[in-house]
């Protein structure tokens, strides 16, 4: 973005009382507008400030209302390539606002929680993006840009958040969401047209998080408390105070371990782990829960009796630290780097002991952040240093689903009914889009029936927010893995039939049993591509592997209809599997199946008469039903 300077026949006004022309959030240099839709530009300006857009030959203005609100709509455009100038003017500014490489195409939202928000190149504590290299050599397309938004919450709608568009380089396109440049690129390719995708995403994140307080009408207990919320919303320490209140409490039912009897315990009862790292990929993977960490540290001469800095880098989630039984302090945030004050009177001895208590509450967990200090220093000169890197010994003492969850942190915590709705939507509203893409649930999973309601609740709130009942919705099926029930994916499958426009990508395909980020994101880009070109390029392909319809029994047969069977159905690799029946007991047991033409015909001789049916259902979910188009079924249970 530059600033123009503009000539002003008021040369009398003295400076200082000039207004600035604001741009909301979304605008800058790089970014892609959509095409053939009415585009809003919007922002602030003083009150009564008449302000003109133009681009592309056409101009609009309008005055800012008495909030200091402007708003002005572009007319619809035919996508361009050419890389032209959007100039914002004030009646009272002297310096125009100029947004650069501006290009006309199609945007799509990109949201949800880490399997979106995880970039296309390495990530400490997860596995590299299979084939991350060579599609990052090969990424020169300067048509394709993100706009990436960047994590924050709040507990009232906001209007502004940080943001800025970027040109899909080899360079850039390392940071970008990997699922939505797969995407992008694909949908690109097809169009040929510029694509934009505004990447709005934070792991760890629920459905009820990214939904405003409208869009939670029909679940009370979100509302009830998310008005909680806005009453503390101006007392934030008050919010805090009672949170560790809580968290300590908690801390004392669950787990009740004492920490100086941790210290003094003998190292028999300890193991072994090499710090940083995620403690998933240190040997204990799909655990969440507290462990501890100790080490004792003999202190070099330079370093006894003096104030020292412990950096323990990011911890994930929630860490509580001890030196020498002494309590140094608690942090919050699976990003924020840990550093505490060592006073001088706990160095003297010139030996310390220090204990750390994680708790993580999903995915990764751990000390991890191998880009940032662990070590001890003395305050104020860093050069004196002993770093604590390698082996800590460790101890779990509590896995996560035993018992309570862990109280939320309102002040910081981004799973809070509304927080990101507020923050990382609200202020995108009204940019033009083409459509949604979402990649959620994991967070949810332990509510699936509540999320089979509460999907399409979100998809409605945003829909109702950009004035768009129709808009595309693209969204991704949990893929198998260990922790993840199988009636989430149910949740997901029925919030579809639930909603139009709307089209789930299976994944039963590409998962990993052992990690909750599949390392294989390309075919779930290409997949949403496909379902964005049917559904909203009006492109006749097929774009969804075969959908369950109906069934009906006799006896001890089921036969099972399918839609979306394309060129017809697949038994992928060898002989059909994965479907099972039961009967009037409702113990299920494996069928034999068959595909014949677009049904599948069970049958088991454990079951006489069939009761109910289903497909891929477990954790780790197994089938191998396809159409010939290569793509996969999504589970299902029927009664």
């Amino acid at each position: 973005m530059k600033s123009c300077f503009l000539a002003v026949s008021l040369i009398l006004i003295p400076v200082c009382s000039l207004a600035e022309v604001q741009v909301a959030s979304p605008f800058g240099d790089h970014m892609v507008l959509q095409r053939e839709q009415g585009v809003p530009v919007w922002g602030r300006a003083a009150v009564g400030e008449r302000v003109q857009v133009g681009f592309a030959r056409q101009s609009a203005s309008a005055k800012a209302d008495s909030e200091g609100e402007w708003k002005v709509e572009l007319a619809p455009m035919t996508a361009s390539v050419e890389a032209r100038e959007l100039v914002v003017t004030g009646s009272a500014t002297r310096e125009a606002i100029v947004f650069e490489d501006v290009l006309v195409g199609d945007v799509w939202l990109c949201g949800g929680q880490s399997n979106m928000e995880r970039q296309l190149g390495p990530r400490g504590g997860q596995k590299d993006i299979i084939g991350w290299q060579e599609e990052a050599a090969a990424a020169a397309y300067p048509m394709i840009r993100e706009l990436y938004v960047k994590q924050s919450r709040d507990l009232r709608t906001q209007e502004e958040v940080e943001a800025h568009w970027r040109v899909c380089t080899p360079e850039s396109v390392t940071d970008f969401t990997a699922v939505g440049y797969f995407f992008a690129r694909d949908v690109h390719l097809a169009a040929g047209v510029p694509v934009g995708i505004i990447h709005s995403s934070w792991g760890g994140t629920p459905a009820e998080a990214w939904t405003s307080l409208e869009g939670l009408s029909a679940f009370p207990g979100y509302v009830d408390q998310a008005e909680a919320q806005l009453e503390f919303a101006g007392d934030l320490d008050e919010i805090k105070q009672k949170y560790e209140e809580k968290l300590e409490l908690w801390f004392r039912e669950n787990d009740g371990s004492d920490p100086l009897a941790l210290l003094s315990s003998p190292k028999s009862e300890w193991a072994r782990m090499s710090l940083p790292a995620m403690w998933e990929d240190a040997g204990y993977p799909g655990v969440d829960g507290i462990c501890w960490f100790r080490k004792s540290v003999a202190l070099p001469p330079a370093l006894r009796g003096k104030d020292l800095l412990l950096e323990l880098g990011a911890i994930d989630d929630i860490d509580t630290t001890w030196v020498n039984g002494s309590l140094l302090g608690s942090t919050t945030g699976w990003q924020t780097p840990r550093e505490y004050r060592i006073p001088s009177s706990l160095t003297a001895e010139g030996e310390i002991a220090i204990l750390v208590r994680v708790l993580d509450t999903g995915g990764g967990g751990g000390i991890w952040n191998a880009q940032q200090p662990l070590r001890i220093s003395q305050t104020g000169n860093a050069g004196i240093s002993l770093d604590l890197a390698g082996v800590w010994e460790s101890r779990f003492t509590l896995q996560l689903g035993q018992g309570p969850w862990p109280p939320q942190d309102l002040s910081q915590n981004p799973g809070a009914p509304t927080v990101l709705f507020n923050a990382m939507i609200a202020p995108l509203v009204p940019y033009a889009l083409r459509g949604f893409v979402f990649y959620q649930g994991e967070a949810n999973a332990g509510k699936a029936a509540e999320y089979e309601r509460l999907l399409p609740a979100l998809i409605a709130d945003w829909r109702e927010h950009w004035g768009a009942p129709n808009l595309p919705f693209l969204y991704v099926q949990i893929a198998p893995y260990e922790g993840m029930p199988p009636e989430i994916r149910e949740a997901q499958r029925l919030a579809e039939k639930a909603t139009e426009t709307t089209a789930m990508v299976v994944t039963i395909d590409v998962g990993d049993a052992t990690d909750i980020h599949p390392a294989n994101k390309e075919p779930v880009g290409q997949r949403l591509a496909l379902a964005a070109r049917a559904l909203s390029y009006g492109e006749e392909i097929v774009y969804s592997g075969p959908v369950f319809e109906s069934w009906r029994a006799k006896g001890k047969t089921a036969r099972i209809r399918f839609s979306s069977t394309g060129s017809g159905l697949l038994a992928k690799g060898g002989e059909l599997y994965g479907f099972e029946v039961a009967g009037r007991d409702g113990a299920f047991h494996a069928a034999k199946a068959t595909i014949e033409d677009d049904e599948v015909v069970l049958r088991s001789k454990q079951v006489s008469l069939v009761k109910a049916v289903r497909y891929g259902w477990a954790n780790v979910a197994e089938g191998n039903l396809f159409n010939k188009e290569g793509l996969p079924a999504s589970p299902f249970k029927a009664e």
